[in-house]
């Protein structure tokens, strides 16, 4: 159990009253980085609610990588899509390479219900859910409290209005974080202030941008966890730094860091089928092999967040990877054929990119242990504030802010 400041302990005591006395379905928590956001959740879901985040409260987040953060923390976690979508297989007909094949597809359709049990339904990284998702959500008539940092950037598709309105918003550092010089600049953001230049607490370091040249670039680039920034001119400059650095050229290697860049909710990525292969996700490319005729790659892919490899061998258009274009439509189906004629194995491309250096939008519900990041929020006008201040908090331990 843990001690709760006096903001905290207000916004339990106002989650409290709404669970058990108020007439709205939906209370919205927003919180700034560093105020214990995900700390006071679990208390209060556990200790104030007494509700069994296993049974009769159901923790959500919009991506695979934030609900393995709450699980980390020992809160049980899945994704919203998760919950809310049953999944069916269905059987269609269809014409590949002018022959009629019959396949078995994966679909989702929402559900009409969802365990009795559940009394409470609490999502996380609201921030990044659209409108039209959250109509879904509460169409289950259950209680739901969203929580979120209002401060970071929207939805990249729709619109997100509940965090405009926060029932309450917590904005005391919590004692833990207070020293902590990532937090310290990400308020400066935040508050649109200036960041100086310089050395924090040798944890958090804001650099010249024209002084990050040459061999000091290219050791702190090869140690960082993940690199980001705004424009995609800078994104492929530094992927290809990267992989220069390691030795990678052509095609991706494997070992080669990846980003899936295109949703393909058919695909589950791990055993027990929890998370599925969707947009943002990084992984490792393992034993890539690559069919010229068709022009598509094949590999093992290892999610970073998770201890195991994806179950199936991933399909992949490689075209981006020559020439800058994805040779295919985005959920062109194709298909193997034996000596027979006969379809062996049906199958949709996925997407990817390198994933060294990534977009601020790509990086969003993620957190990583060394990040550098190369501020480019000029290019965001009116969200300028925002871009800075959600790429800064999504490092843990180290910093890099490159200007």
């Amino acid at each position: 159990m843990i001690v709760l400041n006096a903001d905290q302990a207000a916004a339990d005591k106002k989650i409290s009253d709404w669970f058990f006395k108020g007439t709205n379905q939906v209370f919205v928590l927003a919180g700034y980085a560093g105020t214990g956001k995900t700390a006071l959740l679990k208390h209060t879901v556990r200790e104030t609610l007494k509700l069994d985040d296993e049974v009769s409260a159901a923790f959500v987040t919009p991506t695979g990588k934030a609900a393995t953060v709450l699980i980390k923390n020992g809160v049980t976690a899945c994704t919203v899509h998760r919950l809310i979508y049953q999944s069916q297989t269905i059987e269609q007909e269809v014409e590949i390479n002018g022959k009629k094949v019959k396949v078995e597809r994966l679909t989702f359709r929402r559900r009409e219900n969802i365990d009795k049990a559940i009394k409470l339904i609490v999502l996380d990284e609201a921030s990044m859910v659209s409108d039209d998702m959250l109509s879904d959500l509460l169409n289950f008539g259950v209680k739901v409290l969203l929580c979120g940092d209002n401060v970071q950037l929207p939805p990249v598709e729709g619109f997100n209005t509940y965090l405009k309105n926060p029932d309450y918003t917590l904005t005391s550092i919590v004692r833990q974080q207070l020293d902590n010089p990532i937090i310290k600049l990400a308020q400066l953001a935040r508050e649109g202030k200036p960041i100086p230049f310089g050395n924090f607490g040798d944890k958090a370091f804001v650099l010249y941008g024209r002084k990050f040249e040459g061999a000091q670039r290219e050791k702190l680039l090869l140690k960082s966890d993940q690199v980001i920034c705004g424009l995609n001119r800078t994104r492929t400059r530094i992927n290809d730094l990267i992989r220069a650095a390691k030795g990678f050229e052509g095609l991706p290697q494997n070992g080669d860091k990846l980003i899936c860049t295109q949703n393909n909710w058919e695909q589950f990525i791990d055993g027990k089928a929890r998370f599925n292969l969707v947009n943002g996700i990084i992984g490792t490319a393992i034993d890539p092999f690559y069919d010229k005729a068709s022009m598509m790659g094949f590999m093992q892919f290892k999610p970073e967040f998770l201890d195991e490899m994806c179950p199936d061998a991933l399909p992949f258009d490689y075209g981006i990877f020559e020439n800058g274009e994805y040779r295919y439509k985005h959920g062109d189906t194709f298909a193997k054929f034996d000596e027979n004629g006969e379809a062996t194995g049906v199958f949709t491309l996925n997407r990817f990119e390198y994933g060294y250096c990534i977009s601020c939008h790509k990086a969003q519900g993620s957190e990583f242990d060394n990040v550098i990041i190369f501020d480019e929020s000029y290019a965001f006008k009116e969200d300028r504030n925002r871009w800075l201040y959600t790429a800064l908090t999504r490092a843990r331990k180290k910093l890099i802010l490159v200007r």
